[in-house]
């Protein structure tokens, strides 16, 4: 499953979260400033639009539990307008929580690709989960 960022997502979420760069809303001035490769006159997508996209693509894997931080982000390509975001995620680590009995933490390797399969994003996001033999109350 993926999902494609339109200009209106973009813009939307460069405006609600105060970024005043133009190269995310104005395409009067990123026609003018960056006509060449890879820009072309294209808006470029909010990077923490992005990582939320790639996270969002993959909360299946701790829809239990909570985050507790992103590390390691890492973007390798500009996402414009128009791309379709697909998201791949793998648990790289497992331990059981010093601090709290009953959950463990979870290391996951977020890796997301554009249209062509361009590695566009990768980051680690940490969660705590409950584990299987935990009762809340």
């Amino acid at each position: 499953m993926g999902r494609t960022i339109t200009d209106v997502d973009n813009i939307w979420f460069s405006l609600l979260t105060n970024n005043v760069n133009p190269i995310h809303f104005d395409k009067g001035y990123v026609e003018k400033s960056y006509p060449e490769e890879p820009f072309r006159g294209r808006l470029v997508v909010n990077g923490i639009l992005t990582l939320g996209i790639a996270i969002g693509l993959t909360t299946h894997l701790s829809s239990r539990g909570f985050m507790l931080g992103i590390e390691n982000v890492r973007f390798h390509k500009p996402v414009f307008a128009g791309d379709t975001i697909y998201a791949e995620a793998e648990v790289i680590e497992a331990r059981e929580s010093k601090s709290r009995p009953g959950f463990g933490i979870v290391r996951i390797k977020t890796r997301a690709y554009n249209q062509n399969n361009e590695l566009v994003l990768e980051c680690e996001r940490v969660v705590m989960v409950p584990k299987r033999s935990y009762r809340w109350g």
